[in-house]
């Protein structure tokens, strides 16, 4: 008789893509290319793509986003190819969402690229930071997208652990009060919970950069878009022992290591979550204890993948992912990453002006590593700026700070105060602001 041996792992799931672009839709990346990157997304996540659709409209159809007789002939792909899930690029709003989930039936998911980002967040996220934010992303996602299919959240096990599944004990349900109504209760519940959690860790991590202030040791941040290299980067000239995969979002939670730089002189290198276009507003919310650490950097380091066909977008959605979180001001470096795997290197040289301040390195291999941190070390330690301060003498710690990392012009000694007249790193300014004549 002929063993049967159980499967080790369930079948995956299959996804059919769907694209819509928008008529005079301002967009970072062709239609095309934003549905190669939902694919490979789709693929970290665990998902097979057979196959994909777009259409151009003018206006979206109030009902199901597109027009009927695409619809229906995505419906008839989807039956074709047995696909679970149809996987929209833009967010949908609820009510489109409703719509497709009717017209598809229940055999199919209707699931957005906000979803997806997020469901691949929470199977990445290892810390309980990082679990906490996720959970409450998912959460703020699904609350007005609450129907029949979402509810009885409270029954499934766990509890954090980045996957929004356990909202909490159920109270006893009032009078006409239906389980849609308690399933909101209980969510708005958990989402409160979850953010009085991450106040406090925002508190701690608020905390923990004054002392890192007061140590006057400079800290970068390694930005940029999902597998640009930053972790590579980071382990080669830290030792950091960073994941790295060839994945979106392989690693999410802050790693931060001491550099020796060229001169002797330190520095805090920290590796960001990896951006992306289109990344939800959700996300940038729960994460904002983390996306701190960027605005409170003195440099900003940013990884580009040169080889990448649309390294140039990549950037610009970097950009607007840094003006939307507000850190514009923040000094940046760029490194024109992955050189080595350039047929010609030395097609990076007409590149370069692309960028701000970009030197082309290879990570992996270490090339352009040296030149890279010099520049990083003149941005940090020599880039200055005038200032005239009176500095009350209870504040000797700014006053050594000045003798240490600065330079002094012209110093006068006062009834009350300390008056000097020098330069400092444009990175300590912010140190000085109470006290700048």
């Amino acid at each position: 008789m002929k063993k049967f041996t159980r499967p080790t792992e369930l079948p995956k799931e299959r996804a059919f893509l769907v694209g819509v672009e928008l008529h005079d839709e301002l967009r970072i990346l062709s239609t095309e290319d934003s549905l190669k990157e939902l694919s490979l997304l789709a693929q970290t996540a665990g998902l097979i793509v057979v196959g994909q659709a777009t259409q151009r409209i003018r206006h979206p159809n109030p009902k199901t986003l597109l027009g009927s007789g695409k619809i229906k002939e995505i419906r008839s792909l989807v039956n074709e190819t047995v696909t679970n899930i149809v996987l929209f690029d833009d967010e949908l709003s609820p009510r489109h969402q409703r719509e497709l989930e009717k017209f598809f039936g229940e055999d199919v998911r209707v699931v957005d690229r906000t979803a997806l980002i997020l469901d691949i967040f929470a199977l990445h996220a290892s810390t309980h930071e990082g679990s906490l934010q996720v959970e409450l992303a998912q959460y703020e996602y699904r609350l007005p997208r609450l129907t029949r299919a979402w509810t009885h959240l409270a029954r499934q096990a766990g509890g954090g652990g980045g996957r929004a599944g356990s909202v909490g004990g159920v109270g006893l349900r009032g009078p006409g009060e239906t389980q849609l109504e308690v399933d909101r209760r209980d969510i708005r519940r958990r989402i409160a919970h979850l953010r009085r959690q991450l106040d406090k860790v925002r508190a701690h991590r608020s905390r923990y950069r004054e002392r890192r202030r007061r140590a006057t040791i400079p800290t970068i941040a390694l930005v940029g878009y999902t597998n640009s290299g930053k972790s590579t980067l980071l382990n080669r000239i830290a030792n950091a022992n960073v994941l790295v995969a060839d994945k979106l979002f392989a690693t999410l939670d802050p790693t931060t290591r001491r550099v020796e730089l060229p001169n002797g002189r330190q520095a805090l290198f920290t590796d960001t979550v990896g951006f992306i276009q289109k990344l939800p507003t959700t996300l940038v919310a729960a994460f904002r204890a983390t996306l701190e650490e960027i605005g409170e950097a003195d440099l900003l380091l940013h990884v580009v993948d040169i080889t990448h066909p649309n390294a140039v977008a990549q950037a610009k959605s970097v950009r607007a992912t840094l003006e939307e979180i507000e850190v514009t001001a923040v000094p940046m470096v760029t490194a024109l990453n992955k050189i080595d795997l350039l047929t010609n290197p030395q097609s990076i040289v007409y590149r370069v002006d692309e960028f701000e301040r970009a030197v082309p390195i290879s990570a992996l291999t270490g090339d352009g590593i040296p030149t890279l941190l010099t520049i990083t070390e003149y941005e940090l330690f020599n880039a200055m700026s005038s200032l005239i301060v009176h500095l009350p003498y209870n504040e000797g710690r700014l006053i050594n700070l000045i003798h240490e990392q600065g330079m002094i012009e012209n110093i006068q000694h006062s009834q009350n105060a300390v008056i000097i007249e020098g330069r400092v790193p444009d990175r300590l300014l912010n140190q000085f602001a109470e006290y700048i004549n």
